[in-house]
């Protein structure tokens, strides 16, 4: 028996999980050379289409295909009204601490977080203190990473709060399902996910700056050598709005203005997809080409409204993960419906310890890591890397965390050798307005290699369809 999770398979009698067994009877009739046929027609449909994903540095080019696996990952109705909850709960939390921070700073007043956690943060922004900001949301966009470990419970791997990627591949991943195999959506009744780019642009429209009805709403890209551009372009054609680049717009008599072949047009949201440091060369980087020259006095006036707001970083630093329970606490005056992983603070005498004395055990990352990268996974690592890494955390402690090595739950996957385990987890969207809401699902990535634990795309992770049924 695996020591993981399987989503698919149990223990019981009948072997396989009551809400896979349609789509077991499906499979157990499916030839093995149409299954091959039909992953190879969705990854050709996709390289044509151009879903393709920028990997830096990489020696196999600077764009390559995600993989595509054409088995879903199924939760059931009843899992996903647990998560529902829980995703909620924690990003209105999320948003009440970042705006603690940026105003009256109740939480560290109160001994909750210390002081330096926050202050010392390399994504707090102290140009947002007192800043008051539409409904007082910062994360409108939100992508909540979980992962299933245990005997199937649900855990918060990491909050993305500044500007999470891979809804269009869930979006796109679905249209693949529904095109190669529509007969197994008549025998299931999945939840729909296409309206999101319809919520979103609500919701962005729903944030706009107090006094305009009408908002004209944008995507802020830093152009086509950004590894999601891809997305970028998807959710502004999908939305029917602009996609916009720093140098096409400018600002005016203290407004945002875009270029257009009209002339001018007042912009009044910006779904901004590039980060803090570039938007205003005259507030960040002074070197940035990408941003807009006095945007940010624009914006600390309420005259156009960022999603997400800047300084948002703060609240899904690795540091800060640890006392997002203790926000919900605090905040709302309830229990974390979804659990936080276990976590070592290396920049506590007896975590760093613990840490150092069972690296080989543990997964430790830095703290503004990201994408898989800056982390080691000691179970899979060598003596070397092991030694390597300690003297890193040694020389900067208050720079890494440590949590166990979850066994992440494993789901099958059509690889070369056929179907197989492997493990996966679930990115989904939360959107934040007057009110907080979600499609019914996310993006599943999945490790492709055996034995991984890193489903990060940058690391070689594919995708999933992720089916919620509807009852």
């Amino acid at each position: 028996m695996a020591n993981f999770f399987d989503e698919m398979h149990s223990s019981g009698a009948a072997g396989v999980r009551q809400h896979y067994q349609e789509f077991q009877a499906w499979l157990t009739e499916q030839p093995a050379n149409i299954i091959a046929r039909k992953q190879a027609e969705a990854d050709l449909i996709f390289r044509r289409v151009g879903i393709t994903f920028a990997v830096y540095g990489s020696d196999a080019g600077t764009e390559r295909l995600i993989p595509f696996d054409i088995i879903p990952r199924i939760i059931t109705a009843a899992e996903w009204t647990t998560l529902e909850k829980g995703l909620v709960q924690r990003v209105k939390a999320l948003n009440m601490f970042l705006h603690d921070i940026y105003h009256d700073q109740n939480i560290i007043k109160a001994g909750v977080i210390p002081a330096e956690q926050i202050f010392h943060n390399a994504q707090y922004r102290p140009e947002m203190q007192g800043i008051s900001v539409a409904n007082d949301i910062y994360a409108h966009i939100a992508g909540v990473d979980i992962v299933r470990a245990g005997e199937g419970e649900f855990y918060v791997l990491e909050d993305n709060l500044r500007v999470p990627s891979g809804v269009s591949y869930m979006l796109e991943n679905r249209k693949m399902m529904m095109r190669l195999f529509p007969e197994l959506f008549a025998r299931h009744q999945i939840a729909p996910v296409a309206h999101y780019p319809d919520m979103l642009l609500d919701n962005l429209r729903s944030v706009a700056p107090i006094g305009v009805t009408d908002p004209t709403v944008v995507v802020m890209s830093p152009g086509m050598y950004n590894s999601a551009y891809f997305e970028h372009a998807f959710l502004a054609q999908q939305m029917g709005i602009e996609l916009v680049e720093g140098k096409d717009m400018f600002v005016d008599d203290n407004a945002v203005f875009m270029r257009t072949t009209r002339g001018p047009q007042r912009v009044d949201v910006i779904y901004r997809r590039l980060d803090d440091d570039y938007l205003d060369p005259l507030a960040f980087r002074a070197d940035s080409s990408l941003g807009v020259p006095g945007l940010l006095s624009v914006y600390r006036d309420g005259r156009v409204t960022l999603a997400n707001a800047i300084g948002t970083g703060v609240a899904d630093d690795k540091s800060i993960y640890p006392f997002v329970p203790d926000m919900v606490r605090f905040y709302l005056t309830e229990e974390p419906i979804l659990n936080n992983v276990p976590t070592f603070q290396c920049r506590k005498k007896e975590d760093l310890a613990y840490t150092l004395a069972h690296m080989a055990e543990l997964v430790v990352k830095e703290v503004h890591g990201a994408g898989g990268y800056g982390m080691l996974v000691g179970p899979a690592s060598t003596a070397a890397e092991i030694e390597d890494f300690r003297a890193r955390v040694i020389a900067k402690p208050d720079g890494y965390i440590a949590q166990p090595t979850l066994a992440l739950s494993a789901c099958p996957t059509f690889v070369e050798a056929g179907i197989a385990p492997r493990h996966i987890d679930l990115r989904p969207f939360v959107l934040s307005g007057k009110t907080i809401s979600m499609v019914p699902g996310g993006l599943t990535r999945v490790a492709l290699k055996e034995g991984s634990l890193v489903v990060n795309s940058s690391q070689g992770g594919g995708t999933k369809d992720t089916w919620i049924l509807e009852k």
